[in-house]
């Protein structure tokens, strides 16, 4: 009872904060922002709690794969939200996310080879990756978007972390990195405010990345020797200082 209430009021606010750091700060800072591990670090935790903590670090490896089939979906929704409105975009988007996970799980490349292809795969991304235009960026807001966007995370978080008995460690850690956060960010910005700053927001989270693949990388190191709270501290202080190195190099 007490992890179910931490996950109905952890994930929500979450959710409202990092909305309303993207009013304050704008579309890209919202984007690196958002990739930081408020939704995958909470969800391994919720999967340590529940099923032990040598669950959550088999896990760790198919977090790899996952974050490989997020690289897609990011570019893949960026690109096609130029011609599309946003449910067709979502589904197609969600289609080669899902191809791009069955590929590399099939695939079983060890844990630091997965590393090193989901660093060159986001700098590859980084450099194909749509380009936005000049057109004035006019925010527009729907009413109660921001309880709209707490409850969808909340239950999407529900679920992953509830069929992770069923699904077992390597595709529970597939789907931590599953866009929750970022297919929330992309909806809403893609419907309220255009392409150019759905790609905007797509490119910072593209770019928080680096960071946030290496936070779950160092679990499987850190986990075994530290608790979960020095372990998350030191990965999540490692995530912050490569996401202000990345956002002033790209």
């Amino acid at each position: 009872m007490n992890i179910l209430l931490l996950k109905v009021t952890l994930m929500p606010s979450v959710i409202a904060l990092v909305t309303l750091a993207i009013r304050k700060w704008g579309n890209r800072a919202g984007g690196l922002i958002g990739s930081m591990p408020w939704i995958a670090g909470p969800i391994l935790l919720f999967f340590i709690l529940e099923q032990g903590k040598t669950f959550g670090i088999h896990s760790i490896q198919g977090s790899m794969t996952g974050i490989l089939a997020l690289i897609s979906f990011c570019f893949s929704y960026a690109s096609l939200s130029r011609k599309l409105t946003w449910l067709p975009t979502l589904l197609l988007s969600y289609g080669l996310y899902t191809i791009t996970a069955v590929i590399f799980n099939y695939l079983q490349l060890s844990l630091w080879l997965s590393y090193g292809v989901v660093l060159g795969c986001v700098l590859l991304a980084l450099r194909l990756f749509p380009v936005p235009g000049n057109t004035a960026i006019t925010p527009r807001r729907l009413p109660f978007d921001i309880l709209i966007r707490m409850l969808v995370a909340t239950l999407f978080v529900l679920v992953i972390t509830g069929l992770a008995t069923v699904l077992g460690p390597n595709w529970s850690g597939i789907l931590t990195p599953f866009p929750i956060l970022t297919s929330i960010l992309a909806i809403f910005t893609h419907t309220l405010q255009g392409s150019d700053a759905t790609i905007l927001t797509l490119r910072g989270l593209l770019i928080g990345l680096f960071g946030f693949t290496t936070f779950l990388f160092l679990q499987a190191f850190l986990l075994p020797e530290f608790s979960v709270a020095i372990s998350f501290g030191i990965a999540f202080l490692v995530n912050a200082g490569i996401n202000l190195i990345a956002n002033r190099v790209w």
